[in-house]
C-alpha cells in the first residue's frame, strides 16, 4: 500500500532562456535538475497571446460532440483518446485517468508526418495551423534548452546535435483536458502518478492548478508538493531517458495531476 501526504506549494527555480550568460544559466539548470527534476522556463519564444489562442483552439476541439472526436481515435500514437482510455500508473485500481487527450506526432519527419490526424477544417478552420505553429515554437524552445542542458553536463553546447539526437527528434505534442465536474478528491487523480519516458517535457497550462510532484519517488510515505502557475512560463521536467543518460544525476521526478473542481487544459 502506498501512503501519501501533501505539503505546501513548491518554489521551483526559474530559468531565463534569453539570459546573456549561458554558463550561469547552465549552472542553474544543473541545480534544478539535481534537486527537483522540474523548473520554470521564461522568455522561451511562445508569447502569452499565442498561448491563449492555442488553449482556445484546444477547447474548441474537446467541446465537439463525441461522434466527431471518435472519428479521430488514436492510431499510430496520433489522434484522440477519450476519458479513462489511459492509465499512467498501471498499479492504480481506477478504471483509467479522467482526462481527454489529442496526440500530434513529429512534423519534422516526412516519412511519418502523414500519420497525423486533424479535425475537419469546416468544423475548426484555424485548428491545424495553430497547433502546427505551437509545435514548431515549442520544438525551437526545446532545442535551445537542450544546448544549455548539454552545457550543464560539462559537454559542448552542440553535443546533442553532434550525436544526431536532434536529427529526427521524436517530438510529440499532446493536448489535454481535465473535466471540472469531477470535483476535488484525494482519491481520484486526473493524471495518475508517473514519470515521463523521454528526454525532457515542456508543459503549458491554462493556469488552473493541480500539478503535484514527489521529489523522492522511492520513499514512503510519498510526499506530494503543489506546483503553482507562473504566468507566461513553461514548466520543464526531466524524463527517464535523461535520468538514465546522466546516471541518475538528473531526476526524472514522479508527478501527477489532481482535480480541483475546475476544467483544466494543458499541452505537453
Amino acid at each position: 500500500m502506498t501512503v501519501t501526504t501533501t505539503t505546501t506549494t513548491l518554489n521551483l527555480p526559474i530559468i531565463d532562456l534569453s539570459s546573456p550568460d549561458p554558463i550561469s544559466t547552465a549552472n542553474s539548470i544543473r541545480q534544478a535538475c539535481v534537486e527537483y527534476g522540474f523548473f520554470y522556463l521564461v522568455n522561451h519564444g511562445v508569447d502569452e497571446d499565442f498561448m491563449k489562442q492555442a488553449f482556445e483552439e484546444s477547447a474548441k476541439f474537446f467541446s465537439l460532440p463525441i461522434q466527431h472526436k471518435i472519428k479521430l481515435n488514436r492510431k499510430e500514437y496520433r489522434g484522440y483518446t477519450p476519458l479513462y482510455a489511459e492509465k499512467l500508473d498501471p498499479s492504480s485500481l481506477s478504471k483509467g485517468d479522467p482526462k481527454e487527450s489529442f496526440y500530434i506526432g513529429p512534423l519534422t519527419d516526412t516519412t511519418s508526418v502523414h500519420l497525423n490526424q486533424w479535425p475537419s477544417e469546416e468544423l475548426l478552420p484555424n485548428w491545424r495551423p495553430t497547433m502546427e505553429s505551437l509545435f514548431w515554437k515549442i520544438l525551437s524552445a526545446g532545442k535551445e534548452l537542450l544546448s544549455l542542458i548539454a552545457l550543464s553536463l560539462n559537454l559542448d553546447e552542440n553535443y546533442f546535435e553532434k550525436i544526431s539526437a536532434l536529427n529526427k527528434p521524436e517530438a510529440f505534442l499532446r493536448l489535454l483536458r481535465y473535466p471540472g465536474e469531477l470535483g476535488s478528491s484525494e482519491e481520484i487523480c486526473g493524471a495518475s502518478p508517473h514519470s515521463d519516458y523521454g528526454m525532457i517535457t515542456l508543459l503549458m497550462t491554462n493556469g488552473v492548478p493541480g500539478l503535484q510532484i514527489c521529489k523522492e519517488k522511492l520513499k514512503q510515505p510519498q510526499v506530494w508538493e503543489d506546483v503553482s502557475h507562473v504566468e507566461g512560463a513553461i514548466i520543464v521536467n526531466i524524463g527517464d531517458m535523461m535520468e538514465r543518460w546522466t546516471n541518475c544525476v538528473y531526476q526524472s521526478t514522479l508527478h501527477r495531476v489532481m482535480p480541483t473542481g475546475k476544467e483544466r487544459y494543458s499541452t505537453v
